[in-house]
């Protein structure tokens, strides 16, 4: 069995890292990589070929090895490359991506979308979304710290005191979580919103203050994802925003629906009243944003405040990155690769056909197929 690697356009992560790949060497499994898939995360060809990796092009890993690990999903182009019969693995957002979830059915090719995995204790170690997501919190947190004009912690000089930085979180999953933790070891002072109330108990246990607005659909359900509020509650906690928006420093937005538009939060009026100086990270750019004027991959200036879309903020800490990715990915292949190093499909495995999204043919998975 082959296996690829493929060399990730505008993203630094690699699928696999030297050491991960080796595991499946020694699995008796052919791993294929691209030239220069692991180098923007520290990993040059020389380690890979040390550990029995063949380099080989792109053209040729797509249209012949059996399974191909990739992040990001393929191009009509490289569609075209598939054989009948292989096996994509990564994050390809199928809700997004209907479309060419068909062209690659038509093309009998197998996809399992690591992000639509079941949110169930035995497949948090294959969760792609939470460990990318605890990196992106981290991360957009320091970007923030470095973009902000003024200290983020509070300090007593002799040339006059500098009080703390203010934050708003909007979204406690997990990389808001991640986000009040790195906030409050910079010496912010950090409040959270989030719809769920739930959440409460783990937001004031890192130190933050939570914004509580009642009435929010239930979202136990929901796989610990955010679902669709009425409208009257959008208004009440419009106007509960509004008055911690005007007074925060920095806003950290992570607010998203599976499959549909991110929710706006913040509106042009709400995000005027902020003063100039001002840092906001929309980590929910990518699917339409957070916060009014949002543009995704940008960094704007908005009456003197400093907006920066960008849902992919993990590519920005390649190394630790890949290495997190790579693990969830070979705890996942271990469900669909023999000891052997054969391909063995089981559907009757929760995750295996959680993630699953085309098979012989067709588009399988029932959220896909729901949002048509």
């Amino acid at each position: 069995m082959i296996l690829g690697i493929l060399n990730e356009t505008n993203d630094r992560r690699v699928s696999l890292l030297p050491e991960q790949a080796e595991t499946l060497t020694k699995q008796q499994v052919s791993v294929w990589m691209e030239p220069g898939a692991g180098q923007n995360a520290f990993a040059d060809d020389q380690i890979y070929s040390a550990k029995n990796v063949v380099l080989k092009d792109r053209s040729e890993i797509l249209q012949q090895a059996d399974l191909i690990l990739m992040i990001h999903p393929p191009s009509n182009d490289e569609v075209a490359l598939l054989k009948s019969g292989a096996i994509l693995v990564g994050v390809f957002q199928p809700l997004f991506h209907v479309e060419l979830m068909k062209q690659l059915a038509a093309k009998m090719v197998t996809v399992f979308s690591l992000d639509m995995i079941p949110r169930t204790t035995r497949a948090q170690s294959m969760d792609v979304l939470s460990s990318q997501a605890n990196i992106a919190g981290y991360r957009a947190v320091l970007l923030a710290a470095t973009l902000f004009p003024r200290y983020f912690p509070m300090f007593m000089t002799a040339a006059g005191s500098i009080p703390p930085a203010k934050v708003l979180i909007i979204g406690a999953g997990v990389a808001g979580l991640q986000a009040i933790a790195t906030a409050r070891r910079l010496g912010a002072v950090v409040e959270v919103s989030d719809t769920r109330p739930a959440v409460k108990e783990e937001v004031m246990s890192l130190g933050a203050k939570f914004i509580e607005v009642e009435g929010a659909a239930d979202a136990s359900k929901a796989g610990g994802y955010a679902v669709e509020q009425s409208e009257e509650f959008k208004k009440r906690q419009q106007e509960r925003l509004a008055a911690s928006v005007a007074k925060s420093d920095i806003i950290i937005t992570t607010a998203q629906i599976p499959g549909k538009k991110a929710p706006l939060l913040i509106n042009e009026e709400m995000l005027n009243s902020m003063k100039p100086g001002s840092v906001v990270i929309d980590l929910a750019a990518a699917t339409g944003g957070n916060v009014f004027a949002t543009q995704n991959n940008a960094t704007i200036m908005h009456n003197g405040i400093t907006i920066m879309g960008n849902s992919n903020l993990a590519a920005d800490m390649p190394w630790d990155a890949s290495k997190l990715y790579g693990k969830n990915i070979l705890n996942f292949l271990q469900l669909v690769i023999s000891k052997e190093g054969n391909i063995t499909l089981n559907f009757e495995d929760d995750i295996v056909k959680g993630c699953c999204i085309t098979h012989v043919g067709n588009v399988v998975n029932d959220r896909v197929v729901n949002s048509q």
